[in-house]
């Protein structure tokens, strides 16, 4: 038998890092916004006539190999953790031989990882005669990942990577819901420049250390949050009013702000590829995730969509991504 999975990667917009528990709870409508990219995490499983597992990670040039009987000690494994902690929660009783790799640049800040957990769980779900629910998919996945990364995971990016599309997660006390933003994707294609920048994502926000400053009743950390809620709500409306003065001002205005969140989101590489951007066409500009290297979304002014690109790719080690919007999220076959 063989299993083929594979999850989108995104781009957020607007409202991350509020989107760890328990600091949305703390700031009521908190929500954030984000669009599914056609850069995809991708799961191969093919099935054993013996008790050999092989788990293979084509981007890090890695391979694991046990047995059933071992899969204990997969548990410990530190070379594909990611892989090897969810393979040893399904716990296939067959041998087999899984290969995962990505489409996006590695450390890129558009949620490769979490994509690559959605893909691995329908995958790894459908091998073991689909023993969960699809529901319990992104809560499988935030858990599973907190263990790898070792603090706590915000939740917006399995969305993305489980339905696709562009949408809106709100979260509340009764609990995280996902809302498909009706808009016309068409025009984040057209108006949208991602760039790789060629510098590996270094954690440009340590989500542990805001944890505890948040919990601890840091002033200045909970007005920064509010400020973030507040962009988000102002992003949601602005695409579904198809108000692209309202986005790129909600953009320019959310950039300092995440700045103040955390001084080391951006490198001085990054500051070089947004002031030529922003010098030739660009409207505005987002670090993608924890910034710290990795990719910035670019919003452009109608029509200078070409000149932007030609201006960034002047910059040494920068790469324009090619990506259309993923209307498909999780897909499954086998």
């Amino acid at each position: 038998m063989i299993i083929e999975s594979s999850a989108p990667t995104r781009v957020d917009l607007a409202g991350g890092t509020i989107d760890i528990w328990p600091i949305y709870l703390f700031h009521p409508g908190a929500m954030t916004v984000n669009f599914a990219l056609s850069l995809r995490a991708r799961v191969r499983i093919e099935t054993r006539d013996d008790d050999r597992i092989i788990l293979e990670s084509r981007d890090r040039g890695v391979r694991v190999e046990t047995t059933i009987e071992r899969m204990d000690e997969l548990a410990n494994d530190e070379q594909i953790e990611m892989v090897s902690k969810m393979v040893n929660f399904f716990r296939p009783e067959i041998g087999f031989h899984l290969v995962a790799e990505s489409e996006a640049p590695a450390g890129a800040g558009i949620s490769g990882s979490s994509a690559l957990a959605i893909a691995l769980i329908g995958g790894l779900n459908r091998m073991v005669g689909n023993r969960y629910d699809a529901r319990k998919f992104i809560t499988i996945a935030a858990n599973i990942e907190s263990t790898v990364i070792k603090v706590p995971a915000g939740f917006q990016d399995y969305y993305p990577a489980f339905y696709g599309s562009t949408s809106c997660i709100h979260f509340r006390p009764d609990g995280i819901e996902r809302e498909h933003l009706r808009i016309d994707e068409a025009e984040l294609e057209r108006r949208f420049v991602i760039c790789y920048t060629g510098e590996p994502r270094n954690s440009g926000i340590n989500n542990w250390e805001i944890f505890k400053r948040h919990i601890d009743g840091d002033a200045e950390l909970f007005e920064i949050f509010e400020r973030i809620r507040e962009a988000a709500k102002q992003m949601r409306a602005a695409l579904l009013a198809n108000d692209w003065n309202s986005v790129a001002e909600t953009m320019r205005a959310a950039y300092p702000n995440r700045k103040r969140l955390a001084p080391g989101i951006t490198t001085p590489q990054m500051d070089r590829l947004v002031e030529k951007a922003l010098a030739n066409g660009a409207e505005a500009a987002k670090v993608c995730g924890a910034g710290g290297g990795g990719c910035i979304a670019f919003l452009c002014a109608e029509g200078r969509k070409q000149d932007v690109e030609r201006a960034l790719t002047e910059e040494e080690g920068a790469e324009i991504l090619n990506w259309n919007v993923s209307r498909e999220g999780l897909m499954v076959k086998c």
